[in-house]
């Protein structure tokens, strides 16, 4: 079988190494991919967003199966146009890709079905976004309608910050189009918890859940980034709150959406928040979780593809989705400076016996030597009986990497250890 996967980050390294594992796949081509999986995969250049030439060369290749991996080409329409030409995705259509591809839309979804979130009012006039930031509660949430790269949640302390954050979505367009409506919601208090599922529209199979660390300091100190690491499974989610959240959020946001003639299959990520009301969605992904997927997958015993296979095909239900016991954690490494701006080009060491367990996102080939090309430039991942164990090898594996101007978090999975020790 020849796959296709539309992306070139640490997400796809990831997707990549599990497919690889299916004794049918004879060839995997990675658009654009990165110097960084050019072992695991044949890496085009054609970039993720650029649909007719991913569909042409789909076509021209005699793909058998493509997995649509970011989120922009999924609300653009790539799996839609993939289709057409008779080629089997994985990920949803458009029209239920705007679960992520617009945040007024996933509120109102939910106030409309009763699934719980955070209180909130929609803006498309400045003016009246700051009138109502003058008696809103503090601290509160401005959120960019459209996709922003993870980037266009502020959460503001100040009702100064908040209406700053207003101007700058609003008027100055920090994001694009993407701050032409903008959501501000009642701020949420409570540990959160990432779980990205299968859905074939029908049946919903949830993955083993996880935590991210988001802010580029250690102690969640610094700017908010796309994800400084991941620790699997997440201690907050216990057995009871997955029930509740099958109950309460999972099964009626599938249910929602197919009422809404937007049938969902491919990923759904719930960003949840165990509030003291009990759990909430404080955001929906249409795709895996970067880096989310780096812990989630190196722990799924079952088989990747078979399981793309069915959310495409309708037969979950029937599909075993088995996950490890074990633990997970990933560290990522990024270049100093991001998430605001940084230098590219430096050279790369990664040992040849740990490179299974790096997944590589921000790095260029130049002859053979691996330059780093990207903010987040990779994530070393490593599993162990105890959580404990796993952050003590993730981080060995990072001290054997190296590369100019390298920094990391060094306290991934330190709340989660004080959490499981309650």
């Amino acid at each position: 079988m020849k796959i296709l996967v539309v992306g070139g980050g640490g997400r796809e390294h990831a997707i990549i190494k599990k497919i690889k594992e299916n004794k049918e796949v004879t060839e995997i081509f990675a658009l654009p991919g990165n110097g960084g999986m050019a072992k695991d995969a044949t890496c085009v250049n054609i970039g993720a967003t650029d649909i007719p030439a991913i569909v042409d060369f789909a076509v021209k290749e005699n793909v058998d199966y493509a997995v649509v991996a970011p989120d922009d080409p999924l609300v653009l329409g790539c799996v839609d146009e993939l289709n057409k030409k008779g080629i089997p995705c994985f990920g949803p259509e458009a029209k239920a890709a705007i679960i992520e591809g617009s945040k007024v839309f996933s509120k109102d979804l939910m106030k409309k079905y009763g699934i719980p979130t955070a209180t909130y009012e929609v803006f498309s006039d400045m003016e009246k976004a700051l009138e109502y930031l003058d008696t809103a509660p503090i601290p509160t949430v401005i959120k960019a309608d459209g996709l922003a790269l993870g980037k266009g949640v502020i959460i503001a302390e100040t009702r100064e910050d908040a209406k700053q954050a207003v101007v700058e979505m609003m008027q100055e367009k920090k994001f694009g189009k993407s701050g032409d409506n903008i959501v501000i919601e009642e701020f949420l208090t409570g540990p959160e918890v990432s779980v990205l599922s299968f859905t074939d529209g029908k049946t919903v199979k949830p993955m083993i859940s996880s935590m991210d660390h988001k802010r580029a300091g250690d102690n969640d100190t610094g700017l908010n980034t796309g994800g400084m690491g991941t620790i699997a499974p997440n201690p907050y989610y216990t057995e009871a709150v997955a029930k509740e959240c099958m109950e309460k959020i999972f099964l009626p946001t599938i249910d929602a959406m197919n009422k809404e003639g937007r049938t969902f299959k491919g990923c759904l990520y719930f960003g949840l928040m165990i509030t003291p009301n009990g759990p909430k969605v404080i955001e929906y992904n249409c795709r895996f979780g970067d880096p989310e997927t780096q812990v989630v997958l190196p722990l799924l015993e079952s088989d990747l593809l078979t399981i793309m296979q069915a959310t495409t095909n309708g037969t979950l239900a029937e599909t075993e989705v088995k996950f490890s016991d074990k633990n997970a954690c990933c560290v990522v490494m990024a270049s100093k400076g991001y998430p605001v701006s940084y230098e590219k080009g430096f050279e790369m060491t990664i040992p040849e016996e740990i490179s299974n367990k790096v997944y590589v996102a921000g790095a260029k080939l130049d002859g053979d030597k691996l330059l780093t090309n990207g903010g987040r430039v990779l994530g070393a991942t490593d599993i162990d009986d105890t959580l404990e164990g796993a952050i003590a090898k993730a981080y060995k594996l990072v001290e054997n990497i190296s590369f100019d101007n390298a920094f990391y978090r060094h306290d991934i999975g330190a709340k989660a250890l004080k959490a499981g020790r309650k």
